[in-house]
């Protein structure tokens, strides 16, 4: 195998299949930041005058030929290669001669890594940022859309005061806030430069860090080369953390979802053709989209806890373990991508029942409304409360099934009757300025 450490001599070849793992197949998703990266370390290279203006301009060439291989999806990871460092050098050398080796001067495979993998969660973040907000705007659309419309609210899992579809929509477009903030901050942690920091000590080249932070696009430099190295792993877990915050709003958003449509509750529905039926029980319509999608951001949320484990009790430094946070981050990326186009998709197709009180078993839901309505009217709280309740004992609590979100008088901040809509918008609207 072709490998950037061969001094001629070779690994067993069980070894080298035990060590490499998936490493080989996650890389292809770094190619093109490798590439990046690489581009802007030989203009610095250039800069400070270990190559020629002749040598970067070839090498230039060649790395932009390599991307576009990568863009067009011909660009392969051949059977005895390594890694993705790998395969970039060589092809370049095989193409340039001795100055395709130049290339890796001034780096590590430790740094190099590094600024691809902390390029590719730049952009990975970036793109689930933007799924959230279209994610954001059809909660918000829906909530307006049926925010008359109400819906039973349930403590302990029992019925306990009157809600609306409005406010239940609008309750997880408000969560995913807090969200986007996580999301940002794990943004800041990545968005830091590690190139040039080497295996962890620098070098005696005398590199220009700064230039190639400002070629990189990234906000700040990783100074100190060992702090550099420490962000691996730390720099996974903070993304991992972000995305299990996200996974928690949505798998209790499916789990509602899964409640709902439940025959026993009957709130929602989806058409026929986003469910799946028994294959023994002609009337099953079952929310199969909604429970993958808990279970999904289950295994999301553990992620965090995978790389803490993963990085724990480490001394500073690389060690190979480091290699497996690909093997557990990448695919949940992957996965929080579905489920946030699945949930988006759903989405423009649910509906929503509008007769729900109809139904006499919701005939206590009213109890705290006709408590409030005698307390307004000078009953004490306690007395208006205890008279309710023997009401109720006795069988002699009614209300009206027709009533509507506007006519309850919720008017505070944030309750059914005022649902600060845009207030809301406007918060998501700042979150997402990053």
């Amino acid at each position: 195998m072709a490998t950037l450490w061969n001094k001629g001599t070779t690994a067993d070849e069980r070894v080298e299949a035990f060590t490499v793992c998936n490493d080989r197949i996650l890389d292809l998703q770094l190619a093109r930041y490798d590439i990046m990266g690489s581009k802007a370390h030989i203009r610095m290279l250039e800069r400070i005058g270990l190559l020629g203006k002749e040598e970067l301009s070839v090498l230039d060439a060649g790395l932009d030929e390599i991307a576009e291989s990568v863009e067009n999806g011909s660009f392969v990871l051949e059977d005895d290669v390594e890694d993705i460092h790998s395969q970039v050098e060589l092809l370049l050398t095989r193409k340039l001669g001795d100055v395709g080796k130049k290339i890796h001067s001034g780096r590590s495979r430790n740094d190099q890594v590094l600024v691809d993998v902390k390029l590719f969660l730049r952009d990975q973040l970036l793109a689930v940022r933007d799924e959230v907000r279209a994610l954001f705007t059809i909660l918000q659309d829906l909530s307006e859309k049926y925010k008359e419309v109400l819906l039973p609210g349930y403590t302990h899992g029992q019925i306990a005061m009157p809600s609306s579809f409005g406010l239940w929509f609008g309750a997880y477009a408000e969560a995913l806030i807090s969200d986007v903030c996580m999301l940002h901050g794990a943004y800041k942690v990545v968005n830091s430069n590690p190139l040039g920091s080497g295996a962890g000590y620098g070098g005696s080249f005398p590199l220009d860090r700064e230039m190639t932070t400002r070629l990189l696009g990234f906000e700040v430099l990783d100074y100190n080369s060992i702090a550099a190295q420490l962000s691996r792993g730390k720099a996974e877990k903070c993304v991992a953390s972000a995305l299990g915050s996200l996974a928690l709003t949505l798998n209790k958003f499916a789990a509602d979802c899964c409640m709902y449509m439940s025959p026993n509750y009957g709130f929602i529905r989806f058409p026929d053709f986003l469910t799946t039926g028994s294959s023994i029980m002609p009337h099953k319509k079952n929310p199969d989209v909604w429970e993958i999608m808990r279970a999904r951001c289950n295994r999301i949320m553990a992620a965090e806890n995978e790389i803490s484990m993963l990085c724990g009790n480490l001394p500073h430094g690389y060690h190979r373990d480091l290699q497996l946070l690909k093997d557990i981050l990448f695919p949940v990326l992957e996965s929080m991508h579905e489920c946030l186009e699945m949930a988006d998709y759903m989405l423009h197709y649910i509906e929503v029942n509008d007769h729900i009180l109809d139904n006499p078993l919701y005939e206590h839901l009213f109890t705290v409304e006709e408590v409030n309505s005698r307390v307004l009217s000078g009953v004490p709280f306690r007395d208006a409360y205890r008279q309710v309740g023997l009401e109720v004992n006795e069988g002699r609590f009614h209300y009206n099934p027709r009533l509507s979100a506007a006519s309850l008088g919720h008017t505070h901040a944030g309750s059914i009757g005022r649902l600060c809509t845009s207030a809301i918008a406007a918060r998501m609207a700042a979150a997402l300025e990053w």
